[in-house]
């Protein structure tokens, strides 16, 4: 299982630095399919890997200077999706808590709520060439915005980067490419104040101390891999596989909810 986490963490983050989703959004469900860890358990670990694979992105954009991070609205929805971590994450830990079941009723919900994002998002991306976009500037709209962006990504372990994709482009009108970018810069606040409330309350689950650094190397792997795949690849083939591997996800969704709601 070790083997296998790592493997879906490198593959699911070359696919999430290339359309900007994080990973999160093909770690979570395939390892919860593959019942790798308990839902608890695998959100963490998700979450980790995650925030190292976006780091490293977001990192290495700074460093050389490519300027598809625009600051002046990705640090404002940041900020807000700090803000939105936080509580999306103590909301997952009451809706765990109150279950009582090790959090597959939890788990359950997630995948619901992740089978209709996805689902959005997909019929929002075939439709984006049609749809009137904006440019939001002002600034408590846009605290706004991050705050339900973190709320939605802490709660769903995934990192948020499709929703992240889709609200970038809706309202700030950003290309494909510069919406991968501030999604991977967004995502870095919402998951590391996710990690920090889980240490703070001492909520952090058991798990391998071996699984969580393969997990995590094979994220900044990805990273590194998917980044240069990006720089490449035209937006339309970009936008082909955001889809391909959002109805991939929305039949594992349905498999999970279906699962967890018959145990």
């Amino acid at each position: 299982m070790v083997l296998a986490a790592f493997m879906i963490s490198l593959f699911a983050s070359v696919a999430g630095a290339i359309c900007g989703v994080g990973g999160g959004i093909i770690i979570k469900p395939v390892c919860d399919l593959l019942g790798i860890a308990s839902v608890v358990t695998i959100s963490f670990l998700s979450g980790c890997t995650v925030l190292s694979m976006s780091a490293y992105s977001v990192a290495k954009s700074f460093l050389t200077n490519d300027k598809l991070v625009d600051l002046k609205v990705g640090t404002p929805i940041a900020i807000g999706a700090t803000i939105g971590g936080i509580i999306g994450k103590r909301v997952f830990q009451l809706l765990v808590a109150a279950q009582g079941m090790g959090g597959k009723f939890a788990g359950g919900i997630q995948a619901l709520c992740l089978f209709v994002v996805t689902f959005l998002t997909i019929l929002y991306t075939i439709k984006k060439d049609r749809i009137h976009t904006h440019h939001i500037n002002n600034p408590v709209l846009i605290l706004i915005i991050g705050a339900t962006l973190g709320i939605l990504s802490s709660f769903l372990g995934i990192g948020g980067g499709p929703i992240n994709l889709m609200v970038l482009n809706y309202f700030f009108s950003m290309k494909t490419k510069v919406s991968a970018a501030n999604s991977l810069y967004i995502i870095v606040f919402s998951q590391l104040s996710s990690l920090v409330l889980t240490i703070f309350t001492r909520t952090v689950p058991e798990f391998e101390i071996l699984m969580l650094v393969l997990m995590i190397a094979g994220g900044i792997g990805g990273g590194i891999i998917g980044r240069r795949i990006n720089k490449e690849m035209e937006a339309s083939k970009i936008d082909r596989l955001f889809i391909g591997l959002m109805i991939l996800i929305m039949l594992i969704c349905l498999y999970n909810a279906g699962k967890a709601f018959a145990a």
